[in-house]
């Protein structure tokens, strides 16, 4: 997976952190796939014997309380003979949530066609955000199918166009991304 972060920027305590939650991922990576499951991410958080590892789970249709039962259960087990953490942790698994900002460039493929709010790094005709249904992802950014009403001159500014009611966005110009809730 390809994080949108650069490990420059993190302190050493949050290097740290990332190191286990690597490390947590790669023993949780099999177990997740073999339930038939996709490893949304492993979070990190605290330090020695006050360390909470979450993680998130999805799959198609949402995810139930026995899919986070049995990644609870089975990574438990798995996580008790690696020992990838060296002090006592409390495990939670659960689902990501509805409006999570995006973390991976896989958050964004795992949302297509689905309504997303992108926040910018700039403001473009004073618009700090754009919402658009997600139609494609590449190594350039994520491309939107905008509704009528947004594709106005902040949407075509904000990246290059790719048609009349679509936008590109690169990578570079997204400070934020999540899900737009649909009822």
């Amino acid at each position: 997976m390809e994080p949108l972060w650069s490990e420059q920027s993190r302190s050493p305590e949050s290097r740290g952190s990332r190191q286990i939650s690597d490390r947590v991922r790669a023993v949780a990576v099999p177990i997740v796939r073999a339930l038939a499951l996709d490893l949304v991410d492993v979070e990190c958080l605290g330090q020695g014997g006050r360390m909470l590892l979450r993680v998130y789970i999805d799959k198609p249709g949402g995810v139930t309380v026995e899919d986070c039962e049995q990644v609870h259960l089975s990574l438990g087990h798995a996580l008790d003979i690696e020992d990838p953490v060296p002090y006592a942790y409390t495990l939670e698994v659960s689902s990501p949530g509805l409006d999570r900002p995006f973390k991976q460039r896989e958050d964004y493929r795992r949302s297509l066609g689905k309504l997303v709010n992108v926040k910018l790094r700039q403001p473009v005709d004073g618009q700090w955000r754009v919402v658009g249904r997600l139609v494609d992802v590449n190594d350039q950014g994520a491309t939107l199918s905008l509704p009528a009403l947004e594709q106005g001159r902040a949407a075509q500014r904000a990246s290059r166009s790719v048609g009349r009611s679509t936008v590109q966005i690169d990578w570079e110009r997204i400070a934020e991304a999540r899900l737009e809730v649909e009822f």
